[in-house]
C-alpha cells in the first residue's frame, strides 16, 4: 500500500508539474491548484478503468495493474480517463485535467455561492466545487443510479458535504427547489435546456459543453429572460444519455453513411485541404454546418478528409492523379458545398478565431454569434438533422 501512495504522490506531483510548465493552472482562480491537490482525482477514480489499445476498449484493475492504472488515470493533462463502457463505447470518464481546470475557472464559483453539478460522473468536478463553494451548498445531479452511489460515497469519504441525486439535470428545475449562483453541466448538449437558465439567479454563470465541441459560458441576464456568452475552449464531452446519440466519427461510421454508393458530384476543390487543420477554422465549421462531422482518414486510398451527416450525406477531399485536391460527395445533401461555403464565410469574416463566437439562449430560440450578440453574424442553434443528434 505504501508503494501504491508513493506512485499515486508521484503521479499527482508530475500533473502539478506539467500543468505549471503549460501554463494551465487559471491565473484568475489560484484555489483550483489547491483543490486539486487537497482533492485528487485518484480518489474519485474507479478500481477498473478503461484503455483504447488500437482495437478495442480494454480494462486496467487497480488491483491487478496498480502502476498500470496510475498510469492510465494520469496520462496527461489532456488526456481525460475512461471509467465505464456501454455497448463497448465509453460512457463515463473522468474528465481530462486541464479541461476540468479551465471550466471550472469559467464558471467563477466563489465561497458561499450555490452550484448545481449537473452530470455527476464519479464526482470529481463536484467534489473540487464543493471544496470552494462550502459544504452544503452544491447539488449534483447523475441520470446512472450506480455512478450516483459510487460518488455520493467518494465524495462522503472526502468529507465535502455535497448533495448527490439519481436524476436527469435535463429536465425539471434544482433538486430541492430555488435557484443557484451557478451551474456546471459535464456532458454535452447541442441546445440548452431552458430549465438550466431559468434555474439560475440573474448575473450567475452556465458553463456546459456545447455539442460535438468545445465548451460555453452564459451569463444569465439581469431580467432572467436570456443567457448571453462567449465560447471558452476546445473539448469534446459524451452526450446526453437521454438525449439523441451523438454522430460517430472514423472509418466505419463514415462506411456505414455512405455504404456503397458511388460519388454523385466532383470537383477541384480550389483551396488547400491542409487549411482544415487550423483549429479555429474546424469550430467555425461546426458552428455553420453542426451536424457534419469531419476527421482525416490516413488509410485506405492515402490521405483523405471524411465528411458525413449521420444520416445519408457524405463527402471526401482526396488528390486527384495530378495531386490536386478533389471533393467528392453524395446523397441528398451537399455536405461537402455546405463546408467549403461556410470555409469561405469565415475567410471573409477575418479568420476569426473560436473565442470570437458566442451563444444566446431564449425560451423560444437559441444562436451562435461571432464578434458582437446583437450585430454579428448568426446562425441557428437546434435545427439539426434528425439523424444528426
Amino acid at each position: 500500500m505504501a508503494s501504491d501512495d508513493g506512485r499515486l504522490a508521484g503521479c499527482r506531483a508530475c500533473l502539478d508539474a506539467e500543468m505549471e510548465r503549460r501554463g494551465a493552472w487559471p491565473e484568475d482562480s489560484p484555489w483550483l491548484r489547491e483543490a486539486f491537490a487537497a482533492v485528487p482525482r485518484d480518489r474519485f477514480a474507479p478500481d477498473r478503468l478503461w484503455r483504447w489499445d488500437g482495437w478495442a476498449y480494454v480494462p486496467i484493475d487497480l488491483a491487478d495493474e496498480p502502476g498500470g492504472w496510475a498510469a492510465e488515470l494520469y496520462s496527461g493533462v489532456d488526456a481525460a480517463a475512461v471509467t465505464q463502457l456501454t455497448d463497448g463505447r465509453p460512457s463515463s470518464s473522468l474528465s481530462a485535467p486541464s479541461v476540468v481546470a479551465d471550466m471550472l475557472d469559467s464558471l467563477r464559483v466563489e465561497p458561499g455561492h450555490r452550484v448545481w453539478d449537473v452530470g455527476t460522473g464519479q464526482g470529481w468536478t463536484a467534489a473540487l466545487a464543493a471544496w470552494r463553494a462550502g459544504p452544503g451548498l452544491v447539488v449534483t445531479t447523475e441520470v446512472d443510479e450506480d455512478l450516483a452511489t459510487f460518488a455520493r460515497a467518494r465524495l462522503a469519504e472526502a468529507g465535502l458535504g455535497a448533495e448527490v441525486l439519481a436524476g436527469d439535470g435535463t429536465v425539471g428545475g434544482v433538486p430541492g427547489g430555488g435557484q443557484v449562483d451557478r451551474l456546471h453541466a459535464t456532458y454535452a448538449v447541442e441546445s440548452v435546456p431552458w430549465s438550466w437558465v431559468a434555474a439560475v439567479l440573474p448575473g450567475g454563470r452556465i458553463v456546459y459543453p456545447w455539442g460535438r465541441l468545445g465548451y460555453v459560458a452564459l451569463t444569465v441576464a439581469d431580467d432572467g429572460a436570456a443567457a448571453h456568452g462567449w465560447v471558452h475552449g476546445l473539448a469534446q464531452f459524451m452526450g446526453d444519455r437521454h438525449g439523441p446519440a451523438q454522430p460517430s466519427s472514423g472509418p466505419a461510421a463514415y462506411a456505414q453513411v455512405r455504404g456503397d454508393a458511388e460519388p454523385e458530384a466532383c470537383r477541384v476543390l480550389g483551396r488547400d485541404p491542409a487549411g482544415l487543420e487550423d483549429w479555429h477554422l474546424r469550430f467555425a465549421l461546426r458552428v455553420a454546418v453542426p451536424d457534419a462531422v469531419l476527421f482525416t482518414d490516413q488509410g485506405g486510398e492515402g490521405p483523405a478528409t471524411l465528411v458525413h451527416d449521420g444520416d445519408r450525406s457524405w463527402a471526401e477531399i482526396r488528390p486527384d492523379a495530378d495531386g490536386g485536391p478533389m471533393l467528392s460527395q453524395g446523397g441528398p445533401r451537399r455536405i461537402g458545398d455546405e463546408l467549403v461555403a461556410a470555409w469561405s464565410q469565415w475567410e471573409a469574416l477575418g479568420r476569426p478565431d473560436l473565442y470570437d463566437y458566442g451563444v444566446t439562449v431564449t425560451p423560444d430560440a437559441q444562436w451562435a454569434w461571432q464578434g458582437d450578440p446583437n450585430d454579428g453574424p448568426r446562425w441557428p442553434i437546434g435545427r439539426l438533422h434528425p439523424a444528426a443528434w
